[in-house]
């Protein structure tokens, strides 16, 4: 049994790139923009001598200003992405950023491998925007999943503050204060916006919507009722509170149970795939006598679409909506 070495070059090329881009994003922004950060990055750059205006224009700006930039070629790919991401590089330093990286791995094959120069480059451009759409996605998945885990301990800090009597937009500083990253600078952000005369529930929703999350959502329709109708807002954000707490633990209890379903669906997906590979690795000349027949290509399109219905309906059964 041979094995090919340019696999493993290929394999940890890439993921070099996917630790350059981590490595370049935390040596721009230090490591107040990590998530695992006890001091969320709008109270370190507040205690860093900015202004509050001036943070707060930095910040919405990053906030926003992938959803803008959708239409730059190859950026549409992952502007969402990056947006949830809360990614501070702006639009054009990413697609830079894929450009160098691309080149960067081009460097890595071309010294590692001895493919042709037309298949370096394509590989190389594919690992440049790969990897940095990989590192956008764990951060957003990552970030995501940190805010629905906050958002029900927020909701009843603010009840304790209204409880207490203090106005919502105390309980917003307080929140912005004491929760960390990445709820703590998105709630300092509504603070911020609402001290400066923004109604407070355009921008929860503002926010809700940037974010694509229900419960914010629900947190969002609750304050504007309140504002417009009256009502004791302390209750009805305890309610909320326990409401989005209830979903979250059923959302954990769903992920759970189709654990096994969605690594079951993953290796009957995976497994085709690796068998042809290590098949050519073993004996690559395994199937010389029957490339040359007529039904060899449409065979080969028939198991490659039995693999895509395999994926798209195994993928169906464990995408369940709560």
């Amino acid at each position: 049994m041979s094995f090919d070495p340019a696999l493993l070059i290929y394999g940890l090329i890439f993921v070099a790139v996917v630790v350059i881009v981590e490595g370049i994003y935390l040596v721009a922004f230090g490591k107040s923009i990590s998530l695992n950060s006890k001091v969320n990055r709008r109270l370190d750059m507040l205690e860093k001598g900015q202004g509050r205006e001036e943070v707060l224009e930095q910040l919405r700006k990053e906030m926003s200003q992938h959803l803008r930039s959708s239409s730059i070629p190859l950026y549409s790919i992952l502007a969402s992405k990056a947006q949830k991401g809360g990614i501070a590089f702006t639009p054009g330093q990413l697609v830079l950023l894929m450009g160098v990286l691309s080149i960067v791995s081009f460097v890595g094959l071309t010294v590692g491998t001895g493919a042709e120069p037309a298949v370096r480059m394509v590989v190389a451009v594919a690992m440049g925007i790969g990897g940095v759409y990989f590192w956008i996605n764990k951060k957003a998945k990552t970030r995501m999943a940190m805010i629905q885990e906050q958002l029900p301990d927020a909701v009843e800090l603010m009840v304790r503050s209204l409880r207490v009597g203090h106005p919502f937009a105390s309980a917003l500083q307080i929140v912005a204060k004491e929760v960390p990253d990445p709820l703590g600078t998105e709630m300092g952000i509504i603070a911020d916006e609402s001290t400066y005369g923004r109604n407070t529930g355009d921008a929860l929703k503002d926010m809700a919507e940037r974010l694509d999350l229900q419960d914010l959502r629900f947190l969002a329709v609750a304050v504007t009722i309140q504002q417009t109708s009256g009502g004791n807002l302390a209750e009805v954000l305890y309610g909320l509170a326990q409401v989005i707490r209830a979903r979250f633990k059923l959302f954990r209890r769903v992920k759970a149970i189709t654990a096994e379903a969605k690594w079951s669906g993953m290796f009957l997906s995976i497994f085709p795939l690796g068998a042809l590979i290590m098949i050519n690795l073993i004996q690559p000349d395994y199937y010389d006598e029957v490339k040359e027949t007529s039904v060899f290509i449409p065979a080969c399109l028939v198991v490659a679409g039995f693999l895509i219905t395999n994926m798209v309906v195994m993928r169906a059964l464990v995408n369940i909506k709560v």
